[in-house]
C-alpha cells in the first residue's frame, strides 16, 4: 500500500481539484481529506457516511457555581481573557449586605472558545471550583464515496488540535486500505507549513506539491519543499494554471530543479475545471479538455514514479 499526499504552500492552488481527479483516475483507492480546517473534498466525491465519531481535541475549564466563592482569582490569572464576571450570585442578590444574609459574591463564567485548557485557573482556584473537561472539537467520518472508501472530518469553529485530527484521519484511511486490500491511499493535505501539514506528510510515501505561477506561489513552494525534505518525504511538483504566467512557471521549474525536486508536469488554465466543480465532478470526468489532458499526464507521471519506488 502506498500513500500519496497532495499539498500546497498556500490555499487556492487547486490541490483538492487535482486530488479528486487522481481519485477518479485510480482504479480503486482510499481517499482521506486531511484539510480538516476547511474540508471540501466531499463536494466532489459525494460520500455517503457510514460511521460518525466525535473528536476531542483537548480540555477546557468549567466553573462549578455551587463551589465558586466568587473570589475572582481565575479572572485575574487567565492570560487568554477567557474568564468573565457576570454579576452577583443569586444568594448574594437575595440577601447580601443584610444582617444574616449571604455575603455578596460575583459569579464568573469561562468562554470555552477562548479557553486554551492551560489549567492555571483550576490549579490556583482556592475553592477547587474549576474542572477540566474534554472538549468535543469536531467529528470524523468513514464513508463510501464514488471511487472507494473515504475518511474525512469536520473541525468545529475554534476547534483545537487539527494536527491530531489529521493523524487520526490518515491512520483510519490506512487501516481501511489494509483491511480491504486497496493499494493506494490518496490524501488531500492542508495548505501551508503548519502543524496540520506536518501531520499530513509525516511518514507518507510521496508528496505532490501543487503550486501556481505567482510570487506567493513561488515563495510558498520553497517553504513546503523544505518541509518535505526535513521529514525525508520524496516530493514532486505540479504547476497548475502555468499558462497565466509562463515566466513565473519557468522560474518555478528552475527552482525545483535546483532543489532536486522533479516536476511532474504543467496543467493549463481551463474553465472546464470550474464547470466540473459546479457539477460536483472532477475535471477528468466531464471531458477531454486541456486541463483534463494535463492532469492525466501528471497522474501517469506520479504513478510511474511511485511504482518505481517499489522496485
Amino acid at each position: 500500500m502506498k500513500e500519496l499526499v497532495v499539498i500546497s504552500g498556500k490555499g487556492g492552488t487547486g490541490k483538492t481539484s487535482i486530488l479528486a481527479a487522481f481519485a477518479a483516475l485510480a482504479d480503486r483507492c482510499v481517499t482521506a481529506d486531511c484539510d480538516v480546517d476547511a474540508a471540501d473534498l466531499h463536494l466532489v466525491l459525494d460520500p455517503r457516511v457510514k460511521r460518525t465519531e466525535s473528536f476531542s481535541g483537548g480540555v477546557v475549564a468549567r466553573i462549578d457555581p455551587a463551589r465558586c466563592t466568587g473570589c475572582g482569582r481565575c479572572e485575574e490569572l487567565c492570560r487568554f481573557d477567557a474568564v468573565s464576571a457576570l454579576g452577583e450570585t443569586n444568594a448574594a442578590a437575595a440577601g447580601g449586605g443584610t444582617p444574616g444574609g449571604a455575603a455578596a459574591a460575583t459569579r464568573y463564567a469561562i468562554d470555552e472558545i477562548a479557553c486554551e485548557g492551560c489549567a492555571v485557573c483550576a490549579y490556583f482556584c482556592p475553592a477547587e471550583a474549576i474542572d477540566l473537561v474534554e472538549e468535543t472539537a469536531g467529528d470524523w467520518f468513514v464513508s463510501d464515496a464514488r471511487f472507494g472508501p473515504m475518511v474525512h472530518a469536520r473541525l468545529r469553529p475554534g476547534g483545537e488540535n487539527s494536527g491530531k485530527l489529521v493523524s487520526l484521519v490518515r491512520r483510519e484511511a490506512r487501516r481501511i486500505a489494509d483491511e480491504e486490500g486497496i493499494d493506494m491511499v490518496l490524501v488531500d493535505g492542508s495548505p501551508g507549513i503548519g502543524c496540520p501539514v506536518i501531520a499530513s506528510i509525516t511518514g507518507a510515501d510521496f508528496v505532490l506539491v501543487v503550486t501556481e505561477p505567482t510570487l506567493s506561489g513561488i515563495h510558498d513552494l520553497g517553504r513546503v519543499i523544505e518541509l518535505a525534505r526535513h521529514f525525508d518525504v520524496p516530493a514532486m511538483v505540479a504547476v497548475n494554471k502555468y499558462d497565466i504566467n509562463m515566466d513565473a512557471a519557468a522560474e518555478i521549474e528552475e527552482f525545483a530543479s535546483k532543489n532536486g525536486v522533479p516536476v511532474a508536469g504543467r496543467i493549463r488554465y481551463d474553465a472546464a475545471v470550474t464547470a466540473a466543480q459546479i457539477a460536483g465532478r472532477s475535471v477528468v470526468e466531464i471531458g477531454d479538455g486541456p486541463a483534463a489532458e494535463d492532469v492525466r499526464r501528471v497522474w501517469n507521471r506520479v504513478k510511474y514514479v511511485i511504482e518505481q519506488e517499489e522496485h
